[in-house]
């Protein structure tokens, strides 16, 4: 046993997981951002993942979370991980500072570079919608979409900061490899922030229905064998939201800004549950704003919070993905936003 080894062994004591066969192998941030460890766990007949949150995570989410995916483990859904419990019937422990959890380590990899295949794509959107529906049986009174909250925040932040001719400095745009992405982005901010500002204000205060939403679910937390969807994972992000922010989350990064692609999709979802017209046109929306937010957050986490990634070349190719859309957005979209007029909600084209 490593030194690198003796916390996650005496984790997995705790959930009475110490045979000597047992194998680790560290895995990092597996490819993520979130600042939580992960390793995958051999067993000599079932293998598991043991993950460490980050040190920010508190108890109430951690649990809250594990409700949510205990009401998806009673549902039987074959792609969702199955938390371990302690001997005591918990499921977290506590050690070195830090939060730990063990799942069922599900079979298969992500397909993230290439467009997904048509029955790949159904079988995300089936698998998604079945979620949603174990999940709305939640007693959550609608309100305001969170999402549409978050985003307007976000874009009004930048606005102010735009407006006030604030640029990047010379020193965090020199020689790192997201820098010529940064700079490609820059002179197109501005009017797109505006753009999106108006497209989401009529959706700032109208209530929408609520329940817990996954928040990221993109295309490395879906894992594939053949044609067969075997995983859905990664549940840090969760949150109360509406349904159309992980339809955006998803659809924009398996297919972009294939409208063919779009349609199978959203089909795949209504045929296990209901989706109205004006949420698949929140959910385009969202989608459309993602690249946006999505830059104006990694521009906060670079240029204002200064912080420093071990993996640049990743926050690179983020980034590029990000600004690759930005630049193919065109102003005139088949998206319609809700305008109340004589109080009768009309839909406006923009």
């Amino acid at each position: 046993m490593t030194a690198h080894d003796a916390l996650p062994r005496v984790v997995l004591t705790r959930f009475a997981l110490a045979e000597a066969t047992l194998s680790l192998r560290a895995l990092g941030n597996a490819g993520g951002f979130s600042g939580a460890s992960l390793w995958q766990v051999h067993g000599a007949t079932e293998s598991w993942c043991l993950r460490a949150w980050p040190a920010e995570r508190t108890i109430l989410s951690l649990e809250q979370m594990h409700r949510w995916l205990a009401d998806l483990e009673g549902a039987r859904l074959p792609f969702i991980p199955r938390l371990r419990r302690t001997p005591q019937g918990g499921t977290w422990v506590q050690e070195g500072g830090r939060f730990w959890e063990v799942t069922t380590w599900l079979p298969g990899v992500a397909d993230f570079q290439q467009t997904p295949t048509p029955e790949r794509l159904r079988l995300a959107c089936r698998a998604l919608a079945q979620v949603h529906q174990c999940w709305q049986t939640a007693q959550i009174l609608p309100g305001p979409c969170p999402a549409v909250q978050r985003r307007l925040e976000v874009l009004r932040n930048w606005e102010s900061r735009l407006q006030s001719a604030w640029t990047p400095s010379h020193l965090a745009l020199t020689s790192s490899p997201f820098s010529p992405w940064i700079e490609r982005a820059w002179p197109r901010l501005f009017p797109a922030v505006q753009e999106d500002l108006a497209l989401l204000a009529p959706w700032k205060e109208r209530a929408v229905p609520l329940q817990p939403c996954l928040c990221d679910v993109w295309h490395d937390h879906l894992l594939f064998v053949g044609n067969e969807l075997t995983g859905l994972i990664d549940y840090g992000a969760m949150k109360i939201d509406h349904v159309a922010v992980d339809l955006a989350r998803m659809l924009g990064s398996l297919i972009e800004d294939e409208e063919h692609a779009w349609r199978i999709g959203l089909t795949a979802y209504r045929a296990v549950r209901p989706l109205t017209a004006d949420e698949e046109t929140l959910a385009r929306l969202l989608d459309r704003g993602n690249s946006v937010v999505g830059i104006l957050t990694w521009l906060h986490r670079l240029l204002v919070e200064q912080r420093r990634y071990p993996d640049e070349h990743a926050v690179a190719r983020r980034l590029a993905v990000l600004v690759s859309r930005l630049e193919r957005r065109s102003s005139k979209v088949h998206i319609c936003t809700p305008v109340q007029q004589g109080g009768t909600m009309i839909r406006v084209p923009f």
